[in-house]
């Protein structure tokens, strides 16, 4: 397995070359945008560390590191809703990645909804933000799944 901790290559290398040299931030991290490869919608961001990106690339299913839990996590592991990696890039200074994945289940977001990207930011009369409901019907049940 290639260990992507620790690069530090130069500047060319990075935006030119052909290597994978990901630019993890200071808490070892790169943010992961994942979108449904059939529809293009973006499912979720996310963050990944060194073994999760190792391990999406190594497995074809998408991985990530969760902050709040501070562990690995592999994408469908509680609700059996996996991400198949279809294909990955990495943009231009290797400090993002984004992965075109088959949701499986309909869902990517833990609500159970099909993205977790369900809220529009609009404003009421008076201006303020409002966040309004837009594709935002459940495809299962949270706590069934998750056993809440």
């Amino acid at each position: 397995m290639t260990s992507f901790a620790g690069s530090t290559p130069a500047l060319d290398d990075v935006e030119e070359g052909i290597a994978l040299r990901p630019k993890f931030d200071a808490s070892g991290l790169v943010t992961c945008v994942t979108t449904d490869a059939r529809s293009g919608d973006v499912l979720m961001v996310a963050h990944m560390n060194a073994e999760a990106l190792e391990k999406t690339v190594q497995s074809g299913d998408a991985w990530y590191y969760s902050r709040s839990r501070k562990r690995l996590w592999k994408k469908g592991e509680s609700s059996g809703h996996v991400q198949k990696v279809l294909e990955m890039r990495v943009d231009c200074d290797q400090d993002a990645v984004w992965i075109k994945v088959d949701q499986s289940g309909g869902a990517a977001c833990h609500t159970g909804r099909t993205s977790c990207f369900y809220r529009r930011i609009d404003r009421d009369a008076s201006g303020e933000p409002l966040l309004t409901m837009v594709d935002a019907e459940r495809q299962f049940d949270p706590d069934k799944v998750y056993g809440k």
